[in-house]
């Protein structure tokens, strides 16, 4: 039986990397595949982020919140990817919802949640995929937990309003 690892083993710097590692670059992937809709790029994004949490594992391991922090860099990562790819192709590239290996909701709410801004997708996949309360969100993201708030309030809204 594998012993499952909780953020406050996460937080105990003497928790190896691997454990963590092992313990959370699913649910992280399934996020970010979802945030940016490419599942190649998300598995690439996560492996640098991760890669990027490994190399500094010792300030890492001691936040409040190392998944969102692995997360807010892999998103940030593939986003910058993505801006990249698009400026050099002069196109937008179409998006590609399927995901390996992972749980998949609803098409519906996946093209739905993947029409929201961005501000707003970033926060109702980390409330709502990765599980993270409002003030994990919020320090993950750097902003104050009113604007998790407000986010997810009118995010949830417009999905509301789309798929009924």
């Amino acid at each position: 039986m594998v012993n499952q690892v909780t953020m406050d083993d996460v937080q105990d710097a003497t928790l190896p990397f691997e454990a963590f590692y092992s313990q959370f670059w699913g649910d992280v992937y399934r996020a970010v595949a979802v945030a940016v809709g490419e599942a190649d790029v998300a598995r690439e994004a996560v492996d640098e982020a991760m890669t990027r949490a490994y190399e500094r594992w010792g300030a890492v391991s001691g936040m409040k919140n190392p998944k969102g922090w692995v997360y807010r860099v892999a998103v940030n990562w593939s986003r910058s990817f993505l801006r990249r790819r698009v400026i050099a192709l002069r196109k937008r590239p179409k998006v590609d919802w399927v995901i390996e290996d992972a749980e998949v909701p609803d098409p519906a709410v996946m093209d739905a949640v993947g029409r929201l801004p961005a501000h707003q997708r970033d926060v109702i996949i980390a409330r709502f995929l990765l599980d993270m309360s409002e003030k994990d969100t919020a320090e993950s993201f750097g902003i104050p937990a009113g604007t998790v708030k407000s986010r997810v309030s009118r995010a949830l809204v417009t999905l509301r309003e789309e798929l009924s």
